[in-house]
């Protein structure tokens, strides 16, 4: 792959529009989409935005140099889709970047409210639509935390390494990333 399909595949991920387009988008095919799929709809749009076929032919509309772009964008997306391996790594790429981007707010384990719910002790925070983002000891647990409650803030965990968990927000699309750091 060349530095500009290199250069374009980023913009792709990274592109700060809220109509973010995708190779998917540009090949007009559904992320879940068979390699049979993908190659028919690609095999469609390389004929459609070809050069060759608009030798002489410039429509008002559309100038040679979106004409190019198109096609530049149909192969570079042919390529990133079309091979297994990078179509995988694209994936997973896709995904991270719409989950950082859906990520309101990091928080630390120490800015969330404890409230003490009988046997259950529930991790809350305020989100900026005016409901919470919250986690109870119990989920804490399914993930391996022990959450000691009496006042104390205080998570214990075999591993001592941070890891973080992404909470949704129980009224709004917003979501945090709760950063979990143990005491022990």
């Amino acid at each position: 792959m060349n530095w500009e399909l290199e250069e374009a595949s980023a913009m792709l991920l990274t592109c700060e529009d809220s109509l973010r387009k995708t190779h998917y988008d540009v090949l007009s095919v559904k992320e879940d989409a068979s390699h049979d799929e993908i190659r028919a709809s690609y095999t469609v749009a390389i004929l459609d935005s070809h050069p060759d076929k608009f030798q002489g032919k410039f429509d008002a509309f559309e100038p040679c140099h979106e004409l190019q772009e198109r096609f530049l964008m149909v192969q570079m997306a042919w390529e990133i889709l079309g091979d297994i391996n990078s179509l995988a790594v694209y994936d997973m790429e896709l995904k991270a970047s719409r989950q950082d981007s859906e990520i309101a707010d990091d928080v630390k384990f120490q800015e969330m409210t404890v409230e003490d719910c009988g046997e259950i002790l529930e991790l809350c925070y305020q989100c900026r639509c005016g409901d919470y983002f919250s986690v109870n000891s119990t989920e804490l647990g399914e993930m391996g935390f022990s959450l000691e409650g009496h006042g104390r803030r205080e998570l214990r965990t075999i591993n001592a390494a941070p890891t973080s968990v992404v909470l949704p927000c129980g009224s709004c699309s917003l979501k945090i990333r709760l950063i979990l750091y143990t005491d022990s």
